[in-house]
């Protein structure tokens, strides 16, 4: 039977997948450790809209009523690509490494640690939506968290806090940073904590209370792109990620027996 591929979040997740690719081939024609700050923040600003792409590519599907197995394979490969090898080519690259030293050899560790995790993150979330596929409790369930931290998060907080380090910043002590970085967002991608998604969060407050802490925040976020756009990225991808193990760890300490944050059980089903 025939399969129909739609064109419309296809075409949004060819584009972000180009702009991922763009990224890696412009890097790659540069020298290791010559990538100038104006290098890295437009790679930086290039993720980012990959990352908005990403999001519109699902919503427009789901409102279109376009979604199909093609596009979520297609979705995944570009998440690999833009998210998985992206920020690892940028690490690489922005370091003045010297080759066959030790701390060369740690920053190709780090590096391959988490691309290889963003994988591995993708492939899990694939094959659990495909368990969970057509029970509705179970779609909500997966729908209000996410198991392991999500791949876009990962590369916009390892490419913010790059961007960050190596304009205030020099030396190894920089190249060893940024590598243990990579690991350990590689390691919270592959675990079993959960992470909020923002669709689950709810505030008892007021509506126009509400509104007003969200216009706050929006006139700071705003603020902090248009001119601290790294340090801005940073806090907000380290704040999402303190946020979600603080969470788990609050549950972990309740235990199973309480419904505390019964929603930030650590999944301990294993994917054979």
């Amino acid at each position: 039977m025939r399969k129909r591929v739609y064109f419309i979040p296809n075409a949004i997740t060819a584009f972000g997948l180009a702009c991922g690719l763009f990224v890696i081939f412009k890097i790659n024609m540069i020298e290791p450790g010559e990538g100038s700050y104006q290098v890295l923040f437009t790679s930086l600003l290039l993720l980012l809209v990959a990352a908005v792409a990403d999001v519109l590519d699902g919503a427009v599907a789901r409102v279109i009523r376009a979604e199909s197995e093609f596009g979520l394979v297609f979705d995944s490969l570009a998440d690999a690509v833009n998210f998985g090898v992206a920020p690892s080519v940028l690490l690489l690259k922005s370091l003045s490494l010297e080759q066959g030293s030790g701390l060369s050899f740690f920053a190709i560790f780090g590096a391959m640690v988490y691309s290889i995790c963003g994988v591995l993150r993708l492939v899990r979330f694939n094959v659990k939506a495909a368990l969970v596929k057509g029970n509705r409790e179970e779609e909500a369930a997966q729908k209000r968290n996410f198991t392991g931290l999500p791949i876009p998060i990962a590369a916009i907080g390892a490419v913010a806090t790059n961007l960050f380090c190596l304009s205030s910043f020099r030396g190894p002590c920089v190249a060893i940073a940024l590598t243990c970085v990579s690991i350990v967002f590689g390691f919270l991608m592959v675990s079993r904590w959960k992470f909020p998604s923002l669709k689950a969060l709810h505030f008892r407050l007021p509506s126009l209370q509400l509104m007003l802490l969200m216009t706050i925040v929006a006139i700071f976020l705003l603020y902090g792109i248009l001119y601290f756009l790294p340090l801005a990225l940073m806090i907000v991808a380290w704040g999402y990620i303190v946020l979600g193990i603080v969470l788990s760890t609050i549950r972990w300490i309740v235990g199973k027996k309480s419904r505390t944050l019964e929603d930030f059980e650590p999944d301990e089903e294993e994917i054979d």
